[in-house]
């Protein structure tokens, strides 16, 4: 009966405690309570970092309801029910215990001790309230039909009128050290670096000691940003912003030491979500009510999601039910699926699916309302780190240069409102500068804030006006680490994106080979991020010879014979050849490498969609620039027309649609050809050898 799956999944200062069930045996329910008492006196050793005095007030309070409670257990075995007076007063002091459990494991918590100090007089305020109910639930305890001692009854007595009229106050220690953080805040408002004074007695009150100690607390806050922004209520977002902002300013301005050789920065190209599209069938993607591939997924208080137009259409016919279940809800409590939203634009995008995007206007770019929960301290408090940490690169030590890229690292993957703060307070020409150090940690750093920060429209004008292409591509070819060049790879990829700059980088003679030499050498990430480089550069139709000159196709044809290879790889070396092949020098040279036999191969074995819609867009072109010889070696090839079907039926719109054009090629050519065929077979390997 103790709810210890709520621990880790429910969110902070909410109690989601579960009445005992009226049919629960009496001995069970006893148990259970002793057990919840027993939990909640084992915190009695724990440090708590705000309402302390509260929260050891009710441990003893507590405890000495346990020697009670063990005593009627003790008392009760082999002997008659508890009666019902009991039962009832047993089943509200367990509901109770449960909400204090989980109050204690709140302020018991090391990553959210500045929100608890935010809430003090709220959870103060909560104590109060549940030293209340456990009085009433005393009230109904028949004292006198229970065979205990009579020191025990005394006890009682005295617990339940300790219940009652205990004065439970806010500390007067927290009620000081919040004025000091109310006062930075408000500094923080009227654009003020908080005074070092008060924002130390903050952080040694809390015992707030350590680089990552002030991450935690900040990794906390996003998280609770995150679902108070999916909420309908929204009342917290700015406080929490807030103090968010306030703990980035001091994870950068107090803490100079980055504690523990273990912290990892991702920040690669691509995202975290390739294992949801190999667990997720692309009907999950579809809204239960259009049948369609949802654009804005939402979802309603039942937990099933549609796409946003498709139920708000469902709901003005007058429905107020959800369509799946039946269940009345609110309509107006439509939820943002972002997580289901990210894996169906990854989803379109290896299929070749056009991404619709959200059908709402007015989203081109975060401000600094919806960026920063609405928080001008917030704000303020991201401007100012900032500036810290843009000083530091261009004067400070070379440890202080690391502390502030690597900083800079984590602040640029948060938001478009940090990206458009430190690319306006001049970083760029700063980490462009760092990208040249012999030191392998600042270089791995700085390339990789370029890289987050590459994702603004705003930096890649920057980068390129400074002069930044062939720094990039330097890092790429001779970075000190790997993980240096896959980053300079990633970048290039963003600043692909742009037609302007496709044709800049394309007219750098190293840049193709450079990309090339990282698809040879690097890691799997480190050739999956060359490889969409090389894609994007492809975009700009002035590139395909360039790439054809450097020798892309063999390259790509060894990768995909390797076996080992993984399905990102195979998908990305794919799809440069299917973009090579639209032209006819880029059939000619794949032709000429040998690959038909490859890519037939690749579509037979591969148990990828996209893989497979990649190798039929690949065969379609080469079809059509290659002539009757490469189609009289697919009419050869029978065990193709299994996966061409198969597209035909569950490929997206472009992807069936070049399935059946290739069907068609195949049995036109069939239909001309089939008697010249069977009356030279020994002629047919002979002619064709070559395209093989």
């Amino acid at each position: 009966m103790h709810q210890h799956e709520h621990e880790h999944s429910r969110r902070i200062l909410t109690y989601p405690a579960i009445r005992p069930c009226e049919s629960v045996s009496s001995s069970t329910l006893l148990t259970s309570l002793i057990t919840l008492s027993q939990t909640i006196t084992s915190y009695k050793t724990k440090p708590f970092y705000t309402n302390s005095r509260n929260a050891k007030t009710s441990i003893r309070l507590v405890e000495n309801i346990t020697i009670f409670l063990e005593e009627i257990q003790q008392e009760s075995q082999d002997k008659t029910c508890l009666s019902y007076e009991t039962v009832l007063s047993f089943s509200e002091l367990h509901f109770v215990f449960q909400k204090l459990n989980f109050l204690l494991q709140d302020c018991m918590r090391s990553d959210a001790r500045v929100w608890m100090l935010a809430r003090a007089e709220k959870v103060s305020n909560m104590f109060r309230a549940i030293f209340r109910s456990i009085s009433v639930a005393l009230d109904v305890l028949p004292l006198d039909d229970t065979n205990v001692s009579f020191e025990l009854k005394e006890l009682m007595c005295l617990v339940k009128i300790q219940a009652l009229n205990s004065k439970l106050k806010f500390r007067p220690e927290d009620k000081r050290v919040l004025d000091h953080l109310r006062s930075v805040l408000d500094q923080l408002e009227h654009d003020v670096a908080p005074g070092q004074k008060n924002l130390t007695r903050v952080l040694d009150y809390l015992s707030i000691s350590s680089w990552t100690e002030c991450s935690k607390e900040i990794k906390f806050l996003e998280m609770e940003i995150g679902s108070e922004r999916s909420g309908s209520n929204k009342t917290d977002l700015g406080i929490l912003s807030s103090l968010m902002g306030l703990m980035i300013y001091t994870r950068c301005k107090v803490f100079t030491v980055v504690d523990g050789d273990n912290i990892s920065v991702s920040s690669d190209v691509i995202g975290c979500i390739d294992h949801l599209l190999k667990s997720l069938n692309v009907d999950d993607l579809r809204c239960p009510i259009s049948l369609e591939i949802m654009s804005d997924p939402v979802t309603l208080t039942t937990g099933h999601t549609y796409d946003r137009v498709s139920i708000e259409k469902w709901f003005g016919s007058g429905n107020s039910t959800c369509p799946k279940t039946g269940e009345k809800v609110n309509s107006g409590n439509l939820v943002s699926n972002l997580c289901i939203r990210n894996v169906i634009r990854k989803y379109c995008v290896e299929n070749g699916i056009g991404v619709v995007g959200p059908a709402r206007s007015g989203r081109k770019q975060e401000s600094t309302d919806t960026a920063m929960g609405g928080s001008v301290a917030a704000a303020a408090s991201i401007k100012l780190a900032v500036d810290f940490l843009v000083d530091h690169l261009v004067f400070g030590t070379n440890e202080a240069k690391h502390k502030a890229t690597y900083e800079i690292r984590l602040l640029s993957k948060t938001s478009v409102f940090n990206r458009a703060c430190l690319v306006e307070a001049g970083v760029v020409p700063c980490l462009l500068d760092l990208i040249c150090k012999k030191n392998p940690k600042i270089q791995e750093n700085a390339i990789a804030c370029l890289l987050n920060l590459s994702k603004y429209s705003k930096t890649k004008k920057a980068l390129v006006e400074n002069g930044g292409l062939e720094l990039i591509l330097e890092v790429a070819q001779n970075g000190l680490k790997m993980e240096a060049r896959q980053h300079a790879a990633g970048t290039l990829f963003y600043l692909a994106s742009v037609d302007e700059y496709r044709d800049i980088i394309g007219k750098i003679p190293r840049s193709i080979p450079v990309l090339m030499e990282l698809v040879l050498e690097g890691t799997d990430r480190c050739k999956k991020n060359a490889l969409v480089a090389i894609f994007g550069l492809l975009m700009y139709p002035e590139n395909h010879w360039k790439a054809l000159a450097a020798g892309i196709v063999p390259l790509l044809i060894d990768l995909l014979r390797s076996s080992n290879q993984c399905e990102d790889l195979v998908i990305d070396s794919l799809a440069i050849l299917a973009t090579l092949a639209e032209k006819g020098d880029g059939t000619a040279s794949i032709l000429s490498c040998g690959a038909l036999h490859v890519i037939l191969d690749v579509m037979g074995t591969t148990t990828s969609k996209a893989s497979k819609e990649y190798c039929v867009a690949l065969l379609l072109a080469m079809c059509t620039n290659g002539g009757a010889d490469v189609v009289r070696v697919l009419v050869s090839n029978s065990s193709i027309m299994g996966p061409l079907y198969s597209l035909l039926t569950e490929g997206g719109s472009r992807a069936s649609k070049k399935a059946s054009s290739l069907i068609k090629i195949l049995h036109e050519f069939n239909e001309k050809h089939a008697s010249s065929a069977t009356r030279r077979p020994v002629h047919f390997q002979e002619r064709f050898v070559d395209v093989w």
